[in-house]
Parts: structure tokens; sequence; C-alpha cells
């Protein structure tokens, strides 16, 4: 597949840019042949942007939770690819004030990174995602939503833990997850923002290769050579044992309903649209793996 062709004349602006997925969707742009001087990262604290600064990409001040900041750092943008706050329970009211500033600057494409299956999921992250595309919706701006699965990140960043284990712990059964790198993430988004607006609006459901807790502690043994295994709880033990680790209850019982949501095949799916967005194969997850080792 051909990369989509790129609008030299055309403005884009990310989001939490100095985010680990709005940083990377910079670095995307970038490498799409966008000049410089057509991206702006949109970020809640300027003075953390120097380094994009550096590349002479512009920098502006937009907070989600302060709207005034939001008209001026829109002004003249063409395509926005809004990144979802990382702020569950805001998210809503944030959104929202970034749908309002783009409608009223005239923004002519809107990407939205939302989640696997917005619409249907029990999934306890995917109500305020859900609401956001309805906002978009209402909104008569040109929008694509990139539904994205789980990060692989969410994993390879507890591989230290999982060595030290020896094991993954969780409740979410035989369920898989289509989980794919940032990275890659970050590039589908910016293949939807740089494509033609009539070919990619609507919702894109991305994910890579799906995989099993019990895939995930082979992939592991296989990559460090050292034994891993997934050891499934009931999920009232799973709730426990985080208890008596320090978690709060609360947060306890979001983490055991997110290894529910997985035991249910909700952060699963066989749509190729990642790897059609990309014009490859998503990272495998033993590649993964072995660049977390590095």
């Amino acid at each position: 597949m051909t990369e989509p062709p790129v609008l030299p004349t055309a403005t884009y602006a990310v989001t939490g840019a100095t985010g680990h997925l709005g940083r990377l969707a910079v670095d995307a742009l970038l490498r799409r042949g966008v000049p410089a001087r057509n991206v702006f990262a949109l970020v809640r604290d300027p003075g953390r942007a120097d380094d994009l600064a550096a590349l002479g990409v512009g920098v502006r001040e937009a907070d989600y939770d302060r709207p005034e900041t939001l008209g001026p750092a829109l002004e003249g943008i063409e395509r926005l690819l809004l990144v979802s706050s990382p702020t569950a329970g805001n998210r809503i009211e944030q959104h929202s004030n970034v749908i309002r500033a783009a409608d009223a600057a005239d923004v002519g494409l809107v990407v939205y990174t939302s989640i696997l299956h917005a619409d249907e999921t029990q999934n306890a992250l995917a109500p305020e995602h859900a609401a956001t595309e309805d906002v978009l919706q209402g909104s008569g701006l040109p929008f694509a939503v990139a539904r994205n699965g789980w990060y692989v990140e969410n994993y390879t960043g507890r591989l230290d833990e999982y060595l030290s284990r020896g094991e993954i712990v969780g409740a979410a059964g035989d369920g898989r997850v289509s989980a794919a790198t940032r990275a890659d993430f970050a590039e589908a988004a910016v293949s939807l923002l740089t494509g033609d607006i009539a070919d990619q609006q609507g919702y894109w459901e991305l994910g890579g290769e799906a995989f099993s807790m019990a895939d995930l502690a082979k992939t592991i043994s296989e990559v460090t050579g050292q034994e891993v295994v997934y050891r499934d709880l009931p999920p009232e033990e799973l709730t426990d044992s985080l208890r008596a680790a320090g978690m709060d209850e609360d947060t306890a019982g979001f983490v055991t309903a997110l290894e529910l949501s997985t035991a249910r095949g909700e952060l699963e799916t066989d749509s190729p649209a990642l790897e059609n967005l990309l014009g490859r194969a998503p990272t495998s997850l033993a590649d993964a793996v072995r660049a977390a080792r590095l």
C-alpha cells in the first residue's frame, strides 16, 4: 500500500504532543515529509516542548481544561489529531472543549483516538470515549475515529516485574488482546490525518495480532530465555491480591474490571484496518518484547 499523499500546504496540529502517543504522532508527520513549519504541537506546558521547537515545529499552549487557550491554539489549523486525555473521569468535558474550539476555528478534519468497540463494549474506559464520539458526530465536523486497542507497552513496561516474579498474574482467562505499539497507533492516526478526507472519515477498529496472557508469557520466555508463566485467578481473588499489595479498593476493582473485559474478548478485533493504514504488518509482540529489553 502506498502512503497517502502529503498536503504540503495543509497545517496539522497534535494535542498532547509531549505525551507518549502525541510525540510519536508529531515524529510520524515529519517522517511523512510534512514541513515542520506546518506542524503544530499543542501542549499544556510549552516549557516541556523545547525539543519539538528545536525541530522547527510550532508550539502552542492548549489546555483541555482552559477553553480560552484552545481557540488561539487552533487558529489556522486545517487538520487536528485529538489525542484523548489521560484524565479519566473528565474526558467528556475536556474533549468537548477541544471539539467546540475546532468547530469555531473551521478545522477541516478531526482524528480522535478512542478505544476498540467503543459503542458496544462493557470496558470501563469506553463510556467517555463513546460520549466523545457522539460529540464529534453532532459537531458537523469531518472526523475519523481511531479506535485503538491496548498498547503493547501496557505489558512490556512491566517486563522487569514479570521476569522477577516469573509469572503474570491476572483474571483475563483465555481472552485475547489485539494490542499494538504506540508507534504503530501513532503512525496509523497520522495516516488518517494526512489522507483523503472523504476516504478517511468514519470509525476504524485498530489492533495488532491478538494474543492471550498465556501467549504473552510464552513469548517473553522465548525472547528472554527466562521462564514466565501466566497464573489466572478468580476475579475476587485478584482484587484481594491487589489490595494486599497496597492498591486502594477502587483502583483494585477497576483493574479487575479491565481484566474481565479482556476475558470477554472486548479488546480483540480481526479488523485489518491497522495493517492497511500502516501499509505493513504491525510490530509483532516478540519484536516489541525484544525492543523493551534493549
